[in-house]
């Protein structure tokens, strides 16, 4: 396996980083968006979210929530910050690792998501629920 991600963890890349614990780390992006832009990792390899252990969603979630409050403290501008998980490459994943990027904001920025937003009728948003509903796990 030659993942960038799982070398950060094994010490064989270098990283800048900002918090390390038994389950994620938490390190700088390279190719930052804004200054203090950060990405929050498990440190056991998986793909995608199928492949992600269901206990290491609440750390990487709750590890992006300290890191969120911490830029906001830090001195690093931010006022305000977005939280971005791409799975699967038409999703726009680049790192076959899962990542959760922590995104420091703020007005001026340059960032923005940009898509063909639709307005479905109710009737279309009830059937997609219930198609939804019906492929949840029990």
């Amino acid at each position: 396996m030659d993942c960038v991600f799982c070398a950060i963890v094994r010490g064989e890349s270098p990283a800048s980083l900002v918090h390390a614990d038994d389950d994620v780390l938490a390190f700088l992006d390279i190719r930052p968006v804004t200054p203090g832009h950060l990405l929050v990792i498990p440190r056991r390899h998986a793909v995608g979210l199928s492949d992600l252990p269901t206990e290491l969603g609440p750390a990487i979630w709750g590890t992006a929530q300290r890191l969120a409050g911490a830029l906001r403290g830090s001195g690093v501008r931010c006022d305000g910050v977005n939280l971005f998980l791409a799975d699967g490459e038409p999703a726009g994943q680049e790192v076959f690792h899962v990542h959760l990027h922590v995104v420091p904001r703020f007005a001026g920025d340059g960032f923005r998501l940009d898509a063909q937003w639709r307005f479905p009728a109710r009737s279309e948003l009830d059937m997609t629920a219930e198609q939804i509903r019906q492929a949840l796990p029990d």
